[in-house]
């Protein structure tokens, strides 16, 4: 039975919240059913190592021939500006810090859209410029790429929610006084091994739910407009069917975005386009 004048914690409040979000907004993204019927499901392919090498290599291609990395500098500094002057104007942010940045990996490929739609323009010959990557707007299946994105966010609200909880549990509600407190107690406290073990494996199975989800629907969804939930079947399917090798290709993301994070975020201007191009061509070889 409902309790009257209940408090509700962060978790309760952010799930609560995003179901009505989803629910709600599902109905103007999400496509009516019938708008795919009699479409064949996409052909999932087989991929190794190679093709890991080869989409890697694609991906500095394209950067290198589009130049996105100069464009990145005008988009990741005021980002990071933002974050930054937040968690030091509002000290209760701090805990928050950490689970932020596990941003760039759980709604990484749908802001890497742009990224794709630049991709596949010059795979297809033609002459490409950064406002290209404005053009997903324009795609048909633009309601339903934004809808991976709602489920991404779901996810992303909710790992933030626990990772609270976490950080109440183990460090206390009280807010650390400087940056310098918060970090000796991330690292040098008793409750360090809980805080750090209990956070990274709980962020590792949220990753991974948005990795399995994401890794295709998206550029399938920029490639031709199947359905948002054929989309994301397809990319779970892609997955499971190249598991070893989707566990790799996963491992190569997180890695380069934690090097591309270390000097003052500066390695993410490479990192981040190379990676969005290598995931279109990477997807290009998974589903025929």
């Amino acid at each position: 039975m409902a309790q009257p004048n209940h408090i509700e914690n962060p978790f309760e409040y952010a799930a609560e919240k995003l179901a009505w979000g989803v629910r709600d907004f599902s109905r103007f993204l999400i496509p009516h059913p019938e708008r795919h019927a009699g479409q064949a499901a996409p052909v999932v392919r087989k991929v190794g190592i190679a093709d890991l090498r080869d989409a890697l290599k694609a991906g500095v291609d394209d950067m290198g021939a589009l130049r996105d990395d100069v464009l990145f500098i005008g988009l990741i500094y005021p980002i990071a500006g933002v974050v930054l002057a937040a968690v030091a104007f509002n000290a209760n942010l701090l805990m928050m810090l950490f689970p932020l940045a596990s941003g760039f990996a759980i709604l990484g490929p749908v802001a890497a859209t742009g990224l794709y739609e630049m991709s596949r323009r010059r795979e297809q010959g033609e002459d490409v410029g950064w406002l290209d990557a404005m053009r997903v707007f324009g795609s048909s299946a633009i309601g339903s790429i934004l809808g991976v994105g709602v489920v991404l966010l779901a996810i992303f609200g909710v790992w933030m929610a626990i990772a609270y909880q976490i950080g109440v549990t183990t460090l206390g509600a009280d807010t650390p006084p400087t940056l310098r407190v918060f970090l000796e107690n991330v690292f040098r406290s008793e409750a360090s091994p809980m805080l750090i073990g209990g956070g990274v494996a709980v962020g590792f199975v949220f990753a991974a739910l948005a990795f399995a989800i994401s890794v295709v629907s998206v550029p399938l969804l920029l490639d031709r407009d199947v359905g948002l939930w054929t989309a994301i079947k397809t990319s779970l399917k892609a997955v499971q069917a190249n598991f070893a090798t989707m566990v790799i290709w996963a491992a190569i993301i997180a890695g380069a975005l934690v090097l591309g994070s270390i000097p003052a975020l500066v390695g993410l201007i490479v990192v981040v386009p190379i990676l969005g191009h290598a995931s279109w061509h990477l997807y290009r070889k998974m589903v025929a």
